[in-house]
């Protein structure tokens, strides 16, 4: 893996569902030698989280196949299921951890406790180990041993309450937002403690919370309140403090138009055919433009309608303002600039089945992410890991698997084409 940023890192990954999951596949999409330790059997919850489920030739008797949301965040990983509640499991981990430069967890807090793999048992063997936590509500705090989901810390979080139409409900994001950016920030965090380790051999505790990301990502709408005093609401897809910026409806449906300076407010305008309103002193500066916005907007939605999407888009682009389409996903996916970005990429998993993955969307010229690896099935590499990690032997790897300790995939393919040809 020469040439790799993240080349001879070994990562421990005792997450599962999304957030901790998201974090490792960044840590492994350049280079680090993530193994995703899994239940056997039924392995991460999100395995079963679908339809859809890509599903293929080698699929045993019984299987559903892979789900979309299980294959959005484990490409590029190795799948070894141990159980924990076997003591030898545990013991399994904690000499895996005295190999590894991170471990990361998500389990409730104090749920590695009773196996002896929390932070301080596996720091006592391994001082320089990076270990983060990621739970909904952090290890301190009033709500520290509460569960925790992204729904939830979306909706703790403020997010929701200015998520939606202005007269509307509260909407939650379309996607898990909170979890994967307490995924994005927990691999910053990661690596931050990883660079301190390298050069002091000083390891250390990493806690991150989706509530705590959730209220960082507020951003802007939580200075309103820190600034202003007053906490912002719901205004559909308009922005709080830039006019116009929000949707606006054509002959043929509707597109975004984004005007973020007055130089672009002027362009607006004048493409719609109404040059003068760029020097009315109700819309002549942002500001006020935002304390008019209930005449100036409806004017432009006047304007905008008798004009084609496509059309209009396309002569704003020209004159530099911002807008676009709202796409579909599949739109998007099949954009020509996905295409040319190289975003979707595809794994021949060798029976016959394509396995699609969502690159990760930096570019970096020297060390770029690579997609070596399809997301693993239950213990696929159960045997293989072990083996190269801590040199078990087949005769022990062999103890194991008949204890029920680990369970490999390989093996039990094996006995499910036993039984077929019994």
């Amino acid at each position: 893996m020469a040439g790799f940023a993240l080349e001879g890192v070994k990562v421990l990954d005792l997450s599962r569902v999304l957030a901790g999951p998201w974090c490792t596949q960044i840590l492994a999409d350049f280079g680090a030698d993530v193994l995703k330790i899994e239940a056997p059997g039924a392995g991460d919850d999100t395995r079963s989280w679908g339809p859809p489920y890509l599903t293929g030739p080698d699929d045993m008797p019984g299987e559903k196949g892979e789900s979309g949301y299980y294959l959005s965040a484990n490409r590029n990983k190795r799948s070894v299921a141990v159980n924990l509640a076997d003591p030898r499991g545990a013991d399994l981990i904690r000499r895996l951890a005295a190999e590894a430069d991170i471990v990361v967890e998500n389990f409730k807090l104090g749920g590695l406790k009773k196996y002896g793999l929390d932070y301080a048992s596996l720091s006592a063997i391994n001082p320089r180990l990076v270990y983060t936590s990621i739970t909904g509500f952090g290890q301190t705090g009033p709500y520290a041993d509460r569960a925790g989901y992204d729904f939830v810390a979306q909706a703790m979080g403020g997010l929701m309450s200015i998520t939606g139409e202005k007269d509307g409900p509260p909407l939650k994001a379309g996607v898990a937002i909170t979890d994967l950016s307490t995924g994005m920030y927990a691999a910053t965090s990661t690596l931050m403690a990883l660079r301190h380790a390298e050069r002091t051999g000083e390891g250390q505790h990493v806690d991150v919370s989706l509530l705590d990301t959730q209220i960082a990502m507020l951003a802007n709408q939580a200075l309103t309140y820190l600034v202003g005093g007053y906490s912002p609401g719901r205004l559909g897809n308009a922005h709080p403090t830039v006019v116009p910026y929000r949707l606006f409806p054509t002959s043929d449906g509707e597109i975004v138009i984004a005007v973020g300076n007055n130089g672009q407010f002027r362009q607006l305008v004048a493409v719609l055919g109404a040059p003068e309103m760029a020097d009315d002193p109700r819309y002549v500066g942002n500001g006020e433009r935002v304390i008019n916005r209930d005449t100036l907007e409806p004017t432009l939605d006047a304007l905008t309608r008798t004009w084609d999407g496509t059309e209009l888009t396309n002569a704003l682009l020209a004159k530099g303002v911002p807008a676009g389409p709202v796409n579909s996903v599949g739109d998007i996916l099949t954009d020509e600039f996905a295409e040319a970005r190289g975003t979707v990429h595809h794994f021949d998993r060798g029976d016959g089945a394509k396995v699609p993955s969502v690159a990760y969307p930096g570019k970096l010229s020297a060390t770029p992410a690579t997609f070596r690896r399809m997301p693993p099935r239950v213990g696929e590499h159960s045997r293989s890991a072990l083996a190269e990690w801590l040199h078990l032997s087949d005769t022990e790897l062999d103890a194991l698997a008949e204890a029920g300790v680990i369970a490999d995939r390989a093996d039990l393919l094996a006995r499910t084409k036993q039984g077929e040809h019994a």
